[in-house]
């Protein structure tokens, strides 16, 4: 059994953290300095760290291959299987008419402001979807709506990604939670109540924030009653759910409150007309939907209702297969954690969420009567949007793997965890980290979820908050992981300045971490009556 090292480095665990961290440094630098596109920076991210894993961390050759064939399979199934089928739904709904009829009811429906636009789509349609789907969908379906109400692709792909922070941690039906406790051997009733005390503050300034960064002060000024509606409903809601209904039902509930609220709201109160954000004429002009625009929701509601039942239902847990790694599961030991068995399961569920949105999507076909012919192709354009998403997403999980597997991943906690009383700040940054190479929450989680319990035990913090903000902090990661940029591009001409986008959102990735991580301090040490017991 190959046992983990966490100091290899001269046995030093500062000079071992710098070492460790080269992999992920690279893809930075890569992604945000030389603007490489993503799959070039995942891959050399990748090559680095297998090197390091077996020359530094002295992993055997046989395990370090094993791990990124785990990871590559991982990152086909369940995750781009979930994006692949999302983006059929939505090239569907293009092929049918119904996304033009979606935009259009938006353009009848809504003040002619693209801002209001913005936070309708961004923040409170985007959250549905992350709700029901995540791991990058609601990136690329809404930026490629806002898109056709005249923002340029990079400020569409920029915006949704910030938006896509407050509901990523209760994302998939609560999925997050339900890992988090699962690893942590803590109540996911109880961490998702915390992390219901957390997100709320962010999900009521996001609107402001980003209007801030669009509009400047003179939108805020001008929008803040619906900016305040509407992250104040999604906020109150969050809350509400989380803390006393079903955390796994918080984003859908919080995102359509916030929705019908806003919507109802416009309806009594409009801004000021502003031509420099009126939508442009040539969005307007576009050629008529077909049929009546609300059919424009069809493709939304049929998923949300499939995906919706089921999860309630359990559907997934139909023909649910897991696979011990051969070679790998239980071939490590984790130092660490005393050195337990590394487990290596892959859960093939093959009725999982892609499978269900993939229903959704055939069923939309058969309702809108889309030509068998039409939808083949849909499904040829979908390949050809989503491959280079696809190859990112095998090497960024590919790397995540191979640093988990190596114990570089752990090097990289302990030394953060090392730190004493200001770890309630860094611990934010850990589940920063996290997401940022895996590109999910609930991956996240499952990484460091419980070594944030065991430094907060050995530093006498609250586990239940160390815990939870791993979570709420790797929702910040979300909108720098290449494995979200890449899907995001898939649907704009932005393909291949994955850099760019990474860029525009590296700076509020950490403003807001940083943030949080100020909250989660002042729950620690100021307002200890905020955590649930």
């Amino acid at each position: 059994m190959f046992k983990q090292l966490l100091t290899p480095v001269s046995d030093s665990l500062v000079l071992s953290f710098l070492v460790a961290a080269i992999p992920i440094a690279i893809v930075l630098v890569l992604l945000g300095i030389l603007r490489r596109p993503a799959w070039q920076a995942c891959a050399a991210g990748l090559v680095a760290g297998v090197l390091i894993a077996v020359g530094i961390w002295q992993m055997p050759s046989g395990l370090a291959l094993r791990a990124v064939a785990n990871g590559t399979v991982f990152a086909l199934w369940p995750i781009m299987w979930i994006v692949v089928n999302a983006l059929l739904l939505y090239n569907v709904a293009v092929a049918s008419g119904r996304f033009e009829s979606f935009r259009r009811w938006l353009i009848d429906h809504l003040p002619n402001d693209r801002r209001v636009v913005l936070v309708v789509v961004g923040f409170c349609f985007g959250a549905l979807l992350e709700g029901i789907a995540g791991f990058g969908t609601p990136i690329a379906i809404t930026s490629a709506l806002l898109i056709l109400v005249g923002f340029a692709p990079l400020e569409a792909l920029t915006f949704t990604l910030i938006f896509n922070t407050a509901p990523v941690a209760f994302g998939a039906l609560g999925v997050p939670i339900t890992v988090l406790g699962a690893v942590t051997h803590l109540s996911d009733v109880t961490l998702g109540a915390m992390v219901g005390r957390q997100l709320p503050f962010i999900a009521l300034i996001l609107p402001f924030y980003v209007m801030l960064i669009y509009g400047g002060r003179r939108s805020v000024a001008q929008l803040w009653p619906v900016l305040l509606v509407a992250g104040g409903a999604f906020a109150f809601v969050q809350y509400l759910t989380s803390n006393h209904i079903d955390y796994k039902l918080t984003d859908v509930l919080a995102s359509m409150g916030s929705l019908i609220v806003t919507l109802l709201f416009l309806q009594v109160w409009k801004p000021a007309v502003d031509p420099a954000y009126a939508i442009s004429s040539a969005a307007i002009a576009k050629a008529p939907p077909v049929g009546s625009t609300w059919g424009g929701w069809l493709p939304w509601i049929v998923v949300s209702v499939v995906v919706i039942l089921w999860t309630t239902l359990k559907v997934f847990l139909i023909g649910d297969t897991k696979i011990p790694w051969p070679g790998l599961d239980k071939a490590i030991s984790i130092t660490l954690y005393n050195d337990a068995p590394y487990a290596a399961v892959w859960d093939f569920q093959p009725l999982a969420t892609g499978t269900a949105i993939l229903l959704s999507t055939i069923i939309t076909a058969l309702i809108v009567r889309l030509p068998f012919g039409t939808f083949v192709e849909q499904i040829g354009i979908t390949w050809r949007q989503s491959r280079i998403a696809i190859l990112t997403v095998v090497l960024i999980l590919s790397l995540a793997f191979i640093m988990n597997y190596s114990g570089m991943a752990y090097t990289l906690g302990k030394a953060v965890a090392s730190v004493g009383v200001i770890f309630p700040l860094l611990s934010a940054f850990l589940g920063w980290i996290a997401v940022f190479l895996s590109g999910s929450d609930t991956s996240g989680n499952a990484l460091f979820g419980n070594l944030q319990v065991v430094a907060a035990n050995q530093l006498g913090l609250n586990p239940v908050l160390i815990a939870a903000t791993n979570s709420s902090g790797g929702v910040m990661g979300k909108m720098i992981s290449p494995q979200n940029i890449s899907t995001g591009v898939a649907v704009t001409n932005l393909k291949g300045q994955e850099g760019l986008v990474f860029a525009r959102t590296f700076k509020h990735s950490i403003f807001l971490t940083l943030l949080l991580g100020v909250l989660v301090v002042a729950q620690q040490y100021l307002f200890p009556w905020m955590i649930p017991s």
